[in-house]
Formats: structure tokens, sequence, C-alpha cells
């Protein structure tokens, strides 16, 4: 989950936010609330916003009452999207201010995040662009949201149930984002030959960009971890006891071109290609 980013934020007790959470939780369609982010996985610092997820079934959902909540909890009037406004895949939700404390709902499509589980479960998946999602956004990061968040409110126990279902990763899933990084990172980078030829140092960029996003979906997949979204993606990797030695550095060096020159570009993809191989090699023995 992604909300705004922002400057210093203050803290929510603990009975505060499930107090937050027990009132979304009785309005028309939502199935339950969850804490997820950084604060959900406990790598969050003071300034970190909370970024609850919405879970919702399609057609039920009484933004009307989500407004008057938010406005009462913010003091004056806020913007609460529909769903669908902001995009295909982070559809909506609204950006709070909570006293000092920044707090983002993020609208989940609970049908939607339930057809992706039985579709991960076959190995198959399907990704979308979305705003603030360079890499895209893979329909199995709804699973990896669920499976790290921490619920805070569920009445019925349906949330609970679906997450329980998606906390393992799927052995197809990994099967699949192994197999898929196999051929399309060396893709990315033959294709990224040609842009370093005529000097076209962002055309290599996107590419180098693409086939890392590849090889840390796959690292993690292999270590059967869930990667949510591009923030701090390529150091979760890096301590993943299957990637190969110094995968961070490694990966975040390819970016520090020594030029636009053909030459410099030639050599960082010389130097993407080294650890692509290291990556798949690896796959091997998995």
């Amino acid at each position: 989950m992604t909300g705004h980013d922002s400057g210093a934020a203050a803290e929510l007790d603990a009975d505060g936010l499930r107090r937050i959470a027990g009132r979304l939780a009785r309005i028309g369609g939502i199935v339950g609330v969850c804490l997820g982010g950084s604060r959900a996985r406990g790598a969050h610092t003071p300034e970190s916003d909370y970024d609850l997820g919405l879970y919702y079934r399609p057609g039920e959902l009484d933004t009307g009452a989500l407004r008057e909540l938010a406005a009462e909890l913010c003091g004056a009037p806020v913007e609460v999207a529909e769903p669908g406004d902001w995009g295909p895949w982070v559809d909506g939700g609204a950006w709070l201010d909570i006293g000092p404390a920044r707090v983002d709902w993020l609208y989940r499509d609970v049908r939607r995040v339930r057809h992706y589980a039985a579709e991960a479960r076959l190995g198959r998946y399907e990704s979308g662009q979305q705003p603030g999602h360079p890499y895209g956004v893979p329909s199995y990061s709804y699973l990896g949201e669920l499976a790290l968040a921490r619920v805070l409110a569920d009445p019925t126990g349906e949330l609970t149930a679906l997450r329980d279902e998606v906390h393992c990763f799927p052995a197809e899933l990994t099967r699949r984002l192994e197999a898929d990084a196999a051929w399309e990172a060396p893709f990315a980078l033959v294709n990224a030959r040609k842009g370093a030829k005529r000097g076209d140092a962002a055309y290599v960029a996107g590419c180098l960009f693409r086939a890392v996003g590849l090889l840390v979906h796959a690292l993690h997949a292999r270590a059967g971890q869930w990667v949510v979204n591009e923030k701090g993606a390529v150091a979760s990797a890096g301590r993943l006891p299957c990637a190969p030695p110094e995968f961070e550095r490694r990966a975040q060096q390819l970016f520090r071109f020594a030029g636009t020159d053909p030459v410099s570009l030639a050599a960082a993809l010389d130097a993407a290609d080294a650890l692509t191989a290291e990556v798949l090699a690896g796959a091997a023995g998995h």
C-alpha cells in the first residue's frame, strides 16, 4: 500500500488507530480494515504515514459515510475518492491529516483480491500501469499487501480468513516469476544495447530498471517472500539468502553511468548481464 509522501508526521496510539478502524468497518460495504506499509512491518519511522487498507465489496461502498467520518476526524471536509478515481489498481481512498498524524485510506476490492489469489495459486498474474509505480502493479501485490498487513477490524472474520489463504507464497507463482525473469531480463538488456549504441541513456536506464525489477521479483519468489512495490525492493532482495553476493550494491551501481556515451553505457550493460546471469543460475539449484 502506498500513499502520500510527507514531512514530519505524528504517532497515533494503538487504541486510537483501532477505534478509527472499527468505525470504518461499520460503514456500508467495508469488509475489514488493515494496517499496511512500513508500520505493519515494523520498519517505520516517526515520520511514516499510516496506510489503512479499506477492503470493500464492489457496488456497496458508502462513500458518503466515509466523507462524513473523514470530516469528523480531520475537523474539516476531506476529499474522498469514489472507487476507480485513482486508477485501475490503487483505485481510490483519501489522504487525511488527523491532528498532526497523516493517515491514508486505500481502497481494496475484496472480490478482486480473492480472484487474484486464485490466479496466483495457478501461477498466473497480470500487471498494469498505475501512477507512482514505475515498474507497474503485478496483481499478486494485492496478496502480498494483505499477507504482510495487520488486521485491525474484521467484524465477520472474512478478511482474516482471506489473509490466511495468501500467507504462503504459491509455488506455481514462484515458477512463473522465475521463468519470466529468465527470458525477459536478458531480452530487456539486449534491447538496451541498441540504445547504448546511440548514446540513449534514458532508454538504457528504462531497460535496466525493468531487468532489475524482474530479478528482484524472482529472488523474492525464490525465497517465498512477498514484495509489494518498488520502494526499497532492491535492498530487500539483497538481504535474501538466495541473492548473489552484494546484489544491492551491484544493482544500484548499474544506474550510476560513468557517462552517456556508447562505451560507458555498454560497460553498465556488461555488469547487468553478469548480475542477471548469477541470479538466473541460482534458479537451477533452487
